[in-house]
């Protein structure tokens, strides 16, 4: 479950990238920006999209991936866990924001070309 303060604080904390916009789902949120979903919080825990292309960057840092349970497996999503300190520098927490939504703009591309 995730906090609806945890979301907004969150939300005002990547406000220089717009107008971001938690949406509740599923026991938390989808962070949402220019209609892409590019972030999700979950336990209050900030995760950012991962793709092909910035995957790796997120695996330095020893980003975990989302996971959860689902008829007894472990189900993995392309979602990596932001680091607790990035919510205190917000230079480092918008860049982060920055790969999870250039993934979700490549995303939307592919989809369409499909």
């Amino acid at each position: 479950m995730a906090s609806r303060e945890f979301a907004e604080y969150v939300v005002e904390l990547l406000e220089p990238l717009g107008a971001v916009r938690a949406k509740r789902m599923f026991g938390g949120y989808g962070l949402y920006l220019d209609g892409l979903m590019f972030a999700l919080i979950a336990d209050d825990i900030l995760y950012v999209k991962a793709d092909a292309e910035n995957r790796e960057a997120f695996e330095k840092r020893d980003m975990p991936p989302f996971l959860y349970q689902r008829q007894g497996k472990t189900v993995t999503i392309a979602y990596h866990a932001v680091p607790a300190e990035a919510l205190d520098d917000r230079h480092d927490l918008l860049a982060l924001a920055r790969l999870g939504f250039a993934a979700a703009l490549r995303g939307r591309s592919v989809v369409r070309r499909a």
